[in-house]
């Protein structure tokens, strides 16, 4: 399998990681809308990730890849449960993660993409206010439970928490100083320490 998308962006990172903890193999290709009509070829969406089959056919979207994953590794080892409450609770902490992540990648754009004569801070302030909630409803969560969200077994929650927050701390730093979220930090920081992570840092 491919999988297209640069690790700079945590949509993409998430599955990256997934994949490893798995131990599902694939060929990275870190491409990002740069490539234009090459990354459009594979999703005409024109963004990451988007992940190639064996067969030639193409899923997009970091969620569809992630369930997919799921299925490849079966319900003993995907890091989603199949079903019940633990499943609910996954998705609730991933749910929260990825409208952090969205969040922040608008509030990024707007800063980074706009002249600044043109920047709205009204948009923008509403934006990273929405990431300030979020990430405190999950420091909170942190600090319910350890090592993990879950408990002793790492979930699809501490992968797309920690790819979101590793990517804020690359991008907008200003979102998670050192001392706001404690226990997110520290659980981030446990997470960025395991191979998977270390062997998709962005460039």
């Amino acid at each position: 399998m491919i999988l297209v998308g640069y690790w700079s962006s945590p949509f993409a990172r998430r599955v990256g990681v997934t994949m490893k903890l798995l131990d599902i193999p694939f060929e990275h290709r870190p491409w990002a809308s740069s490539h234009g009509a090459a990354l459009r070829a594979v999703n005409p969406v024109g963004r990451v990730p988007a992940l190639i089959l064996d067969d030639g056919e193409t899923l997009i979207d970091s969620t569809m890849i992630l369930d997919y994953v799921d299925e490849l590794a079966g319900p003993e080892r995907a890091l989603t449960s199949p079903r019940g409450p633990a499943r609910r609770r996954v998705n609730r902490l991933v749910a929260l993660a990825v409208g952090a992540c969205e969040k922040y990648v608008a509030a990024y754009y707007e800063r980074s993409k706009r002249p600044a004569e043109k920047v709205h801070q009204p948009w923008l302030d509403q934006l990273e206010g929405q990431v300030a909630t979020a990430l405190q409803a999950l420091d909170a969560e942190a600090a319910l439970a350890a090592p993990w969200l879950l408990g002793e077994r790492v979930t699809q929650a501490d992968v797309t928490t920690a790819c979101a927050v590793l990517s804020m701390r690359y991008d907008l730093a200003h979102l998670v100083p050192p001392g706001r979220y404690p226990n997110l930090d520290a659980l981030v920081d446990r997470a960025d320490a395991l191979p998977a992570f270390r062997e998709t840092v962005p460039t």
